[in-house]
């Protein structure tokens, strides 16, 4: 129920206790021929027994008994040729097949061959697949900045349904990327999300829709809403606008305005997701137009969290006051394969 108290480099790490927590990052690369290309690599964990209940556990016990599940997600979404390639990963945290490691100023993230470094001036990431792998430095123009009422964000009607939520909202980014044995030289700008929680969704909410947007002003956004069954967006629905300098600005429910342009069905799934949008910052005297680089760019990760969603790369234009602005980013679309509370 709050408050978080987030402090840095500490809560980068680990927070035991908590159920779910994930590390999130998507961004926009270009290799040197213009070839564009959005990427995202998630790590998840899961507390499947509560604190307190290794105590039950015979003695010796196996080293493979663990209360954390980390679940791996990544994605390259290459815009020229329209190709979508995914990947995931599903380990216990045991045996150092994954975890989380922290020292007083980095934070190692691993899960098999995948990791995530965090350290005080840079963010280092690896994933490896059949189809594609990178490698990714990332430094940060502005500090992380917190969301809802410092890092506290509601989730729903109760204050219990919430989670702890920062961001680093504008990363340089460079390293390589490497597609159906392809090696580039990749520069761009990447987003990362870290978020930790013990609440469910509340019942009637079956997914959200959330953007993170970086402007062409040196300005981001971060749009999060809760829908129910009939389309509505939730109260708990919030945002973050950060300016040049990186200070925050919460946004309510009431301040966004959310209108859905087009729609796209994918043939695997059979979902239909919008697939285009309008979306106006009413404080902000801003309105946006953002564009999918790439239709069909869904996970489909069976194997590991079980969740069909879409999460890709966008493009944006629209105004700022009278100033027109542009800008990239990521949307993530859930629950519109299968809501969230359907039975399993």
């Amino acid at each position: 129920t709050g408050p978080c108290n987030l402090t840095f480099p500490k809560d980068h790490g680990l927070h035991a206790g908590y159920r779910i927590e994930w590390w999130y990052y998507t961004g926009n690369l270009q290799a040197e021929s213009g070839a564009q290309y959005g990427y995202q690599l998630t790590v998840f964990r899961n507390q499947i027994s509560p604190p307190g209940a290794e105590r039950q556990w015979p003695e010796p016990h196996s080293a493979w008994r663990t209360q954390q599940v980390y679940a791996g997600h990544a994605a390259i979404s290459d815009i020229y040729k329209k190709k979508h390639y995914q990947s995931e990963l599903l380990v216990r945290g045991s045996l150092g097949l994954a975890g989380v490691s922290h020292s007083a100023d980095l934070t190692t993230i691993t899960i098999k061959n995948w990791s995530v470094q965090i350290g005080p001036d840079s963010h280092l990431l690896k994933a490896v697949s059949d189809d594609f792998s990178f490698e990714l430095n990332l430094t940060s123009d502005k500090p992380p900045v917190s969301h809802g009422r410092a890092g506290y964000t509601r989730k729903g009607s109760t204050p219990e349904r919430a989670s702890c939520y920062y961001s680093y909202t504008r990363l340089n980014s460079e390293g390589t990327l490497t597609v159906n044995g392809t090696t580039l030289s990749v520069q761009g700008s990447s987003w990362m999300d870290h978020e930790f929680s013990s609440a469910s969704l509340e019942s009637g909410i079956v997914g959200w829709d959330w953007f993170s947007l970086q402007l062409s002003d040196q300005t981001e956004i971060m749009v999060y809403l809760l829908r129910g069954h009939s389309g509505q967006f939730y109260p708990a629905s919030s945002g973050t606008f950060i300016d040049k300098s990186g200070q925050g600005r919460h946004l309510t429910h009431k301040d966004i305005r959310i209108e859905t342009l087009d729609s796209w069905k994918s043939p695997r799934s059979k979902a239909v997701y919008p697939s285009r949008w309008r979306l106006t910052i009413f404080p902000l005297s801003m309105a946006l137009t953002i564009t999918p680089n790439l239709a069909d760019q869904e996970m489909n990760t069976g194997a590991t969290t079980g969740v069909t969603y879409w999460e890709g790369s966008v493009l944006v234009n629209g105004t700022a006051g009278k100033q027109p602005i542009k800008g990239v980013g990521y949307v993530e679309l859930t629950g519109y394969a299968n809501a969230f509370n359907a039975p399993m």
